[in-house]
C-alpha cells in the first residue's frame, strides 16, 4: 500500500474505540502472514486468580513466526476495571508473561502484540511484550527455564479517540507500505521503543528553541 494509505489505516485503528475487525485489519497488513486460528478464549477459572480482578476475557485472534523463527502470538484483552489501563500495567505485563511461559500445554512462546481494552473501549494500549527465555541447570542437574522480560512501559502505545497517532504512524508506516516485507521480532522492538522516539524529539526541538532563543 501507498503511504497515505498506510496512515489512514493507523488513523483509523487507533485513532478510535476499539474494534476487533478494524485492529485485525491492522495486523494483517504490518505482519503480512499471520495464522488465523480459531480464537482461543480464557475467562473465568482458566485465569489464575491474581489477575481474575483485572482481566474480563483474552482471546487470541491469530499465530505469526518470523523469519527468525520467534513465535508471536496476537491478543485481545478487555480488561475489568476502568482504573486498569494506566494503573495496572505491571499486572498486565505479567498475566501475558504468565501466557507466554507455558500456560498452553507449556508450550513457551516469544513474545505477543496485545490490545488491552478498558471498559469503555474508547481508549485502549497497543503492547509487545517480549520473552528472554535463559536455562539455568538446578543443583540436581536438572534443566530449568528462567524468564526475564521487558519492562511493558517500553514496549507499548496509549491509542484511541482521545489520543494522538503519530508517534505510531512515524514507527510503522513503513512496515505497512512494504507488502513483500515480513517484520522480525526485532523490528517491533525498534518500532515500540517509545523512549528512542522521545529523546529523538527532544533533541530536535530542543535545538530548535536554542537557535530562536539566539536570533
Amino acid at each position: 500500500m501507498d503511504k497515505n494509505q498506510a496512515i489512514k489505516l493507523i488513523q483509523d485503528t487507533f485513532q478510535s474505540p476499539f474494534e476487533d475487525n478494524r485492529f485485525k485489519l491492522f495486523i494483517k497488513n504490518l505482519l503480512k502472514k499471520i495464522e488465523e486460528t480459531p480464537s482461543t478464549i480464557y475467562r473465568g477459572n482458566i485465569i489464575p486468580d491474581s489477575y481474575e480482578p483485572y482481566i474480563q476475557v483474552m482471546k487470541r485472534i491469530g499465530k505469526y513466526t518470523d523469519n527468525e523463527n520467534n513465535r508471536i502470538d496476537i491478543l485481545v484483552i478487555h480488561l475489568k476495571k476502568e482504573t486498569s489501563l494506566e494503573r495496572a500495567r505491571s499486572m498486565q505485563r505479567n498475566f501475558i508473561a504468565w501466557y507466554l511461559n507455558g500456560s498452553r500445554g507449556g508450550e513457551l512462546k516469544d513474545a505477543a502484540l496485545v490490545a488491552f481494552i478498558s471498559p469503555d473501549q474508547d481508549d485502549w494500549r497497543f503492547s509487545l511484550v517480549k520473552m528472554d527465555y535463559k536455562f539455568t541447570e538446578t543443583a540436581a542437574g536438572k534443566v530449568k527455564v528462567k524468564e526475564e522480560f521487558t519492562p511493558a512501559r517500553r514496549f507499548s502505545f496509549l491509542v484511541g479517540e482521545n489520543e494522538s497517532s503519530h508517534t505510531a504512524q512515524s514507527k510503522l508506516v513503513p512496515y505497512l507500505e512494504d507488502d513483500s516485507y515480513n517484520p522480525t521480532l526485532k523490528d517491533m522492538e525498534e518500532s515500540f521503543n517509545i523512549e528512542k522516539v522521545t529523546k529523538e524529539f527532544f533533541e530536535k526541538y530542543r535545538n530548535l528553541f536554542l537557535e530562536v532563543r539566539a536570533s
